[in-house]
């Protein structure tokens, strides 16, 4: 798996770039900003990218947007801080696959790489309940009515989409196969009007499928 590493702090690439290739399938790249991170993307086409938040020349908010505008198939997961809140929801609307913490135990880090590039959506339970409480506060109070739109077995699966439960957790959990879940997924996307997990994620949250507290 082709990785690259976007952080203006060098000692934060340099250690991310040998914690990473300790595994045998991961091979990593790095930028330092994220107009490099563009440029890096569009000449090598790496299968996931770690961006940070805040870096010069061009932030990582930004660089996600184009990055996904133009690589849809390149996944994003965000490197965050405590201190970075404010600029969360504004990477959930550039397309962000997920969000870490930069003091993410490897084995974690590990996991997370993997499950995104298989489709998956990690999103720590530290930063999605920022994510909630920023939603919460800059969004209105979601159309009701949208959930009369969906099925039981649609709102079944928005609700432990909203846990954090992948499609293989789903799949497991109400006895259906991988690709029936997806096939779900896809339609109440539709329906709900939204691209990603994340944003599925935080509406459900929003309708009161599942409390912060349930997120695994």
């Amino acid at each position: 798996m082709r990785i690259l590493v976007c952080d203006d702090q060098d000692i934060i690439t340099e250690g991310l770039k040998l914690i990473l290739e300790s595994q045998e399938d991961f091979s990593v790249m790095t930028a330092s900003d994220g107009a490099q991170a563009v440029d890096i993307v569009a000449e090598k086409q790496p299968d996931l990218v770690l961006m940070d938040l805040k870096m010069p020349i061009m932030n990582g908010v930004k660089a996600t947007e184009i990055i996904k505008q133009r690589f849809p198939a390149v996944k994003v997961l965000i490197l965050t801080t405590y201190g970075d809140d404010d600029w969360l929801f504004d990477a959930i609307r550039s397309g962000a696959d997920g969000f870490l913490l930069k003091d993410i135990p490897h084995a974690e880090l590990f996991s997370a790489i993997r499950g995104t590039a298989a489709g998956d959506t990690h999103v720590d339970p530290k930063v999605a309940r920022k994510l909630f409480d920023h939603a919460a506060q800059r969004t209105p109070v979601p159309n009701t009515h949208l959930l009369s739109l969906l099925t039981e077995r649609e709102i079944e699966i928005l609700r432990l989409i909203s846990r954090g439960y992948t499609n293989t957790e789903i799949a497991e959990t109400i006895h259906l196969s991988e690709g029936t879940v997806r096939n779900y997924i896809s339609a109440l996307f539709s329906k709900l009007d939204v691209s990603d997990r994340t944003q599925a994620a935080l509406l459900g949250l929003r309708y009161g499928l599942a409390d912060i507290n349930d997120l695994k």
